[in-house]
């Protein structure tokens, strides 16, 4: 059978088709091997080269004389294409790719403080400390103060406090939200500050050594 397809449009069409199985289509609806019903595939061998057009059982007697498999990789392509591969090997190389992509995500952690409006101020500096280590340490934070009973009639001494650690922390913090009540809970959420270039210093340069003064010939 002749291909009606440009050569550069076949190309293109068989990179996307890869990877599109290689950004995560569920496993469970790639067909393979016999479950492979067109009646007829496009085909890439083991090592990437463009077998064809082919009818899948041509292709599947080609897969298992190399002990591989037959892998539909693109269902909506017209041809359907198919790759040999060891589909085995595969998914056990996606798998150990995702869990290596999920060790190296930054996992975004708010850490909770809570203050009460009678705090004294050693224990405002205790929990001060706490909020300062938590951003350092590039956590959000969470300053809570609940009011219990009659302290709901001084909400304005929490607010106070709050707006102390505000500004006790500006140099670490930027405010992601003002202190707001809602019920009996005032809060604010402070986020670790950026420093600017990515937070690294420049070494100062050595100041360079003054000219030497030329001997004088005789």
């Amino acid at each position: 059978m002749t291909d009606q397809c440009e050569p550069h449009a076949i190309i293109f069409r068989l990179v996307s088709a890869e990877t599109a199985l290689e950004d995560g289509i569920d496993k469970r609806f790639i067909r393979t091997n016999d479950r492979i019903r067109a009646r007829e595939i496009r085909v890439i061998d083991d090592e990437g080269n463009q077998i064809g057009i082919l009818p899948p059982y041509e292709a599947l007697k080609m897969a298992r004389e190399k002990n591989l498999d037959l892998v539909e990789i693109s269902p909506t392509a017209q041809p359907p294409v198919c790759r040999i591969m060891d589909y085995g090997k595969f998914l056990y190389q996606q798998e150990k790719k995702e869990r290596e992509a999920k060790k190296h995500q930054k996992q975004i952690v708010v850490k909770e403080v809570k203050f009460r409006i009678n705090v004294d101020d050693h224990d405002y500096e205790t929990k001060k400390n706490h909020v300062l280590r938590f951003l350092d340490e590039g956590d959000k934070v969470k300053a809570t103060i609940f009011f219990r009973g009659r302290e709901m009639t001084r909400t304005n001494l929490g607010r106070q406090i709050l707006e102390r650690l505000i500004k006790d922390v500006q140099e670490k913090s930027i405010v992601e939200f003002r202190p707001r009540q809602e019920g009996n809970t005032l809060h604010a959420i402070l986020a670790p500050k950026k420093e600017e270039g990515g937070g690294k210093k420049e070494k100062p340069r050595p100041a360079a050594p003054p000219p030497q003064p030329q001997a004088k010939q005789a």
